[in-house]
C-alpha cells in the first residue's frame, strides 16, 4: 500500500494555477519533515517546498512568493498551491516525509522515508 499518493497535476498555461495534494498515511504524515520535490526531464530532482512539525515552512528560490505549502490534519493530506506558473515549472513533482530536523528539512536533504511515485505539471507559454 502506497504511503504517499499525489494528485492535482495537469496541464496550465503561463500565468495560471494549480493545487497539488498528497495523501499521506498516517506515519508518513506524522514525520518531522514533509516536502515537495520536483524534476524535469535531464534534470536533477530538487526541493521546492518543505514544512517542519514545529510549524516552519521552506521554499526554494525559484518558488518563493508564488507557491505555497500547507497540510490539512484532518484529511492527513499535503497541499502545494501553485500561482503565477511559469514554463520552467514544468516537472514530476512528488512529496516525501522523513524524520528530518529543520536544517536538513530546510536545506531538502535526507534522508528521506517515504517517497510517492509524482503527478505532472506541464506548463505551456
Amino acid at each position: 500500500q502506497a504511503q504517499l499518493v499525489e494528485t492535482g497535476g495537469g496541464s496550465v498555461q503561463a500565468g495560471g494555477s494549480l493545487k497539488l495534494a498528497c495523501k499521506a498515511s498516517a506515519s508518513a504524515y506524522n514525520s518531522f519533515c514533509l516536502t515537495w520535490f520536483r524534476q524535469a526531464p535531464g534534470k536533477e530532482r530538487e526541493g521546492v517546498a518543505a514544512i517542519h512539525t514545529d510549524g516552519n515552512t521552506y521554499y526554494a528560490d525559484s518558488v518563493k512568493g508564488r507557491f505555497a505549502i500547507s497540510k490539512e490534519n484532518a484529511e492527513m493530506t499535503l497541499y502545494l498551491q501553485m500561482n503565477d506558473l511559469k514554463p520552467e515549472d514544468t516537472a514530476l513533482y512528488s512529496c516525501a516525509a522523513g524524520e528530518l530536523g529543520g536544517r536538513l528539512c530546510r536545506l531538502f536533504l535526507g534522508p528521506y522515508v517515504y517517497r510517492g511515485q509524482g503527478t505532472q505539471v506541464t506548463v505551456s507559454s
